[in-house]
């Protein structure tokens, strides 16, 4: 298997952002706390951020206004500490992904 190129990662988060938005429509942060399944897909795509924006150049991010450590973090939070993750946490995570989104285009639109 082929590496994704740094295009296809950011890609990738974008694509995570979109799947994120489509688990959590109409969902409430109770029903949220109470459907594991979605818990477990969106925290998924919230490793597949992480890791993605993990082996995006440092020169390329360092251009842009956003702390790339937060999804860096919040991926090895969630696979490190699983087993004290506050779900409150995840769903408010879930509604705070436009200034990541807005980032992602721009490097898309400016790098490729």
């Amino acid at each position: 298997m082929n590496k994704p190129t740094p295009k296809e990662r950011l890609e990738h988060v974008l694509e995570a952002i979109g799947l994120i938005r489509q688990f959590v429509a109409g969902v409430d942060e109770l029903e949220f706390m109470q459907n594991s399944m979605i818990q477990s897909a969106v925290q998924y795509q919230f490793l597949v951020i992480g890791e993605a924006v993990r082996h995006i150049d440092e020169r390329i991010l360092a251009k842009y206004n956003y702390p790339w450590h937060i999804p860096r973090s919040f991926r090895n939070f969630i696979i490190h500490a699983y087993h004290g993750i506050k779900m409150e946490r995840i769903y408010f995570a879930t509604q705070d992904l436009n200034p990541l989104e807005n980032q992602i285009q721009n490097i898309l639109n400016n790098e490729f």
